[in-house]
């Protein structure tokens, strides 16, 4: 899963995973747990230069480790390393999904006067900025555009699973009323026994 920030990759990414049965990985978490602190830590102290390099390494190390979904940085499609392994793995028969969302959305999804280092000072102006930048590269890359807007995280994953033609593996997950359903029902079953 590839796009900008506030666009949904992590919950529609951890959504999509439990409805496939398979588990998400997030490139993000995997560096912070290398580096042993926080994105904006490494930004701060190490510089963004250091942070895109070890960003690509954990691009490069879910492509081939991990057979879930795997959810990208908003600029880790900046790297030409990252471009060429996602471009290798759609040619091999993977799905690069771009979520798409539109400014207001991720404003409200980000906050925008949260600690997220390429947001720092005007953050509409500079997220905005960083969508020029980045849209052709998320749409090139992509072999599935979906716009998340403002609507739940399952609904969105859900039209990833439909446009794709997977199999709905634990379709409790993708309702949250079902999945409450399913675990009342579950609970039913224990105080039975």
């Amino acid at each position: 899963m590839i796009g900008p920030p506030g666009s949904g990759k992590s919950k529609v990414g951890r959504t999509l995973a439990a409805g496939l049965g398979v588990t998400i990985r997030d490139t993000d978490a995997d560096i912070e747990e290398s580096a042993g602190k926080p994105v904006s830590e490494i930004f701060v102290d190490d510089g963004e230069p250091h942070f895109r390099e070890l960003e690509s390494a954990a691009v490069l190390a879910a492509l081939a480790e991990h057979d879930g979904v795997v959810s990208l940085g908003g600029g880790a499609v900046m790297s030409l390393a990252t471009q060429a392994a996602l471009t290798r793995y759609a040619a091999d028969g993977g799905h690069v999904v771009f979520l798409d969302v539109p400014l207001a959305v991720a404003a409200q999804r980000v906050g925008m006067n949260q600690a997220r280092p390429l947001l720092l000072g005007n953050p509409r102006a500079q997220w905005q900025k960083l969508m020029t930048e980045r849209r052709p590269t998320y749409e090139r890359l992509a072999t599935l555009t979906i716009v998340s807007s403002d609507r739940p995280g399952e609904q969105v994953a859900a039209e990833i699973i439909e446009a794709l033609g997977l199999e709905l593996r634990v379709p409790e997950l993708m309702d949250p009323k079902r999945a409450e359903e399913h675990a009342q029902e579950s609970k039913s079953e224990e105080n039975v026994q």
